[in-house]
Order: C-alpha cells, then sequence, then structure tokens
C-alpha cells in the first residue's frame, strides 16, 4: 500500500511516499480503508522534536492520529464493529502505532467509534483529538447549565469544538480571538467574542461578570496564557488546559482556590489505559454530531496525501482555522 513516512525527525522534507506492507490484522483490532485524515499540533511537534519526546515513534515512521474510514478487516474479539462499518478514531502515529496517513490503518477497536451519519469522512476525520479533548477538558471542569465558560482561542482546532460542545453542555460562553474572521466565526455560533489584542483581562472579566470572574475557562492556548485565565477565573473556579508545560508562579491561583485541570489526552494510546474511554465519548461526539449540535469547521485547502509536507506546514504557519484536513482519496 502507499503510504507517506518519515525517515528523519526534522522538517517537511522527510516526508516520502513509500509502498508498504498492509497491516495484517489482530486481535481487538480492525483494519480500516483510510478515507480522510488531519493534522493537529502534535503531529508536526512529533515530526520536528522527534526524540526529545518520550512517545516518539520508531523510525521510519508513519505519522498521523485520526483518520474517518471504512473497515476492511476485523480481529478476533471485536463484536461492535464488522466489515463495512465507516468509523473514526484517533489510534496511531506514535510509539510503535503506525499511523493514517497510509491506504490502510491497523487500528485498536476501543479507540474509534461508528462516523456520524450526517457528515463527510473529511469532517469526520477533523474530529477525533480535538472532541475527545475538549470533552474530557470540560468534563473533568464540571461544566454545567448556566454557568458562565470562558474559552481561549476558540475559533482553533480544539477551541471551536470547545465552544460548541459548551453550548451544548447549556453554558453561557464566551471566547477570545484575534482576527475578524475569528470574531465573526465565533458570533455566528451564538459566542459572545472578546478580541484579546484589544479588551484587557481585566475589562472583559468586569463587563460580563460584574469582575467576580468565569466559572469554568477552557484554555486552549496554554502556556504563558494560563496566567490570563488565573486572572479571569472566579473564586473557586476551573481551568482546563492543554498545554502547561511552563514555569510561572500560581500564588493568586492558590489565592482564588482554583482548580487546574490538564488534558492530555494522548495519555490512553501511550500508556495502553483506558482506551476504550476514547470509543465511548467519540460514541458520544457521533450522537451530538447527529442532533445537529456540533460541527467541525474545515480550513481551506483540503490536501491530498502526497501533499502531507504542504499541510504541516500550513497548520505551523498559524494561518489555520478550525482544522486541517488531508483527502486520502
Amino acid at each position: 500500500m502507499k503510504a507517506m513516512i518519515i525517515d528523519k525527525f526534522g522538517g517537511t522534507e522527510f516526508f516520502k511516499q513509500v509502498e508498504v506492507n498492509k497491516p495484517v490484522v489482530k486481535p481487538g483490532h480492525v483494519v480500516v480503508k483510510v478515507k480522510a485524515s488531519s493534522v493537529n499540533p502534535v503531529d508536526y511537534k512529533i515530526r520536528s522534536l522527534g526524540d526529545m519526546l518520550p512517545f516518539a515513534p520508531v523510525l521510519p515512521a508513519i505519522l498521523g492520529m485520526d483518520f474517518a474510514g471504512v473497515i476492511e478487516e476485523v480481529g478476533e474479539g471485536v463484536t461492535e464493529f464488522q466489515i463495512g462499518d465507516e468509523v473514526f478514531g484517533c489510534a496511531g502515529g506514535l510509539g510503535t502505532i503506525a499511523g493514517s496517513l497510509a491506504e490502510y490503518m491497523l487500528a485498536d477497536s476501543r479507540l474509534i467509534a461508528k462516523k456520524p451519519n450526517n457528515i463527510s469522512m473529511q469532517q469526520a476525520a477533523a474530529l477525533p483529538l480535538v472532541s475527545i479533548t475538549a470533552y474530557e477538558g470540560l468534563s473533568r471542569a464540571g461544566v454545567s447549565e448556566g454557568q458562565k465558560v470562558l474559552i481561549h482561542g476558540g475559533s482553533g482546532g480544539v477551541g471551536h469544538i470547545a465552544v460548541q460542545l459548551a453550548q451544548y453542555f447549556g453554558a453561557q460562553v464566551y471566547s477570545t480571538a484575534g482576527g475578524d474572521k475569528q470574531i465573526a466565526y465565533l458570533e455566528n455560533l451564538g459566542v459572545k467574542a472578546i478580541n484579546y489584542k484589544s479588551e484587557r483581562v481585566e475589562d472583559y472579566t468586569e463587563q460580563y461578570t460584574e469582575g467576580k470572574g468565569f466559572d469554568l475557562i477552557f484554555d486552549s492556548v496554554g502556556d504563558q496564557n494560563l496566567t490570563h485565565s488565573i486572572e479571569a477565573a472566579k473564586l473557586n473556579g476551573h481551568i482546563a488546559t492543554t498545554s502547561s508545560m511552563v514555569e510561572m508562579d500560581l500564588t493568586l491561583a492558590h489565592l482564588k482556590g482554583l482548580s487546574l485541570h490538564v488534558i492530555f489526552m494522548l495519555i490512553p494510546m501511550i500508556h495502553n489505559t483506558g482506551r476504550e474511554q476514547h470509543g465511548r465519548i467519540l460514541t458520544e461526539i457521533a450522537r451530538i454530531v447527529e442532533a445537529g449540535k456540533l460541527m467541525p469547521y474545515i480550513c481551506e485547502p483540503v490536501f491530498s496525501l502526497a501533499q502531507i509536507a504542504d499541510a504541516h506546514q500550513f497548520l505551523e504557519s498559524g494561518r489555520a482555522m478550525g482544522k486541517v484536513v488531508v483527502n486520502h482519496e
């Protein structure tokens, strides 16, 4: 089968198309004909940082975590799926697990779910990593109806899903953004958009919460932006973040009695623990999509598998809004 591999870590020039053996089905797994995949920041970080990450794949490697496709083979012990099922998931591209940038992929059946029946393969491929991350973050932080929820980076990959899920759970949703297109997108979703370039944290916290702070903050920007999240949170509030690898003074978080939830959705894949939780979340995501309450935003252009280097470069450039998708057909 055709696959895009890297045989060195570093720049996108190390992507190359090769012929490799089609994966062989094994117990607890399925072989999927991949129809579409998508690119996440973790994909290009693995490609560029390589052995600096403890979950880097063995070279030569097939990257790609997210996918949507059709099951062609079902392994022993798999009862919830059958040949011909359309599925989606986040199931490879790290450690010893080959990824989705190929014609076929071997996937642990615990990490996948049946594709929502009202969206395309490309849209389904955009969902797994970001929807699991958003769902887990909001759930662990205790999202509930009527809360005032602030989402940093609400037009990004994880952020635009978190915005819609927070609305689904009945929250009053606010989101930071930095451009006219991003603000327009959020407002079209019914979200109060905040231009972080022109509005100070203390000002929008005063305006929208009477200075009390937001009940829950989902920070998909993280790092130094966690300072803004801490400043904007209410007393005994909750912050969920996707990026906390930063040194900072947590004095204000202590004085406010805040709870910090660090979301690292790759843990089940890396450590082979709790994988069935991802399948359950994706099944719930599919139900929410089919109910018309969640829709991924596909960034233009859509790339072909042979253009995966361009897709990585585009996402790394910071110009993408929503999700960068790769069409395999």
